[in-house]
């Protein structure tokens, strides 16, 4: 059976951590800023965790399953 390909487009969006946890990067920070407050798009630039309910499909994605 041929291997698994990665999703090269979920390889450039998300990364593992340690704990198995899959990190993502948050949406509404590159264009039309001038209307977004300083403290929205502070609150933009941090990372965040994929949900629980699209983890497995992520997981896929990445070829982690």
């Amino acid at each position: 059976m041929p291997k698994m390909k990665t999703n090269s487009g979920a390889k450039k969006r998300f990364t593992l951590t340690g704990s198995g946890k899959i990190k993502r990067k948050h949406a509404f920070k590159r264009h039309i800023l001038t209307k977004k407050t300083t403290k929205q798009k502070r609150a933009l630039t941090l990372d965040g965790l994929v949900d629980k309910t699209n983890e497995k499909s992520v997981k896929t994605l990445l070829g982690l399953r």
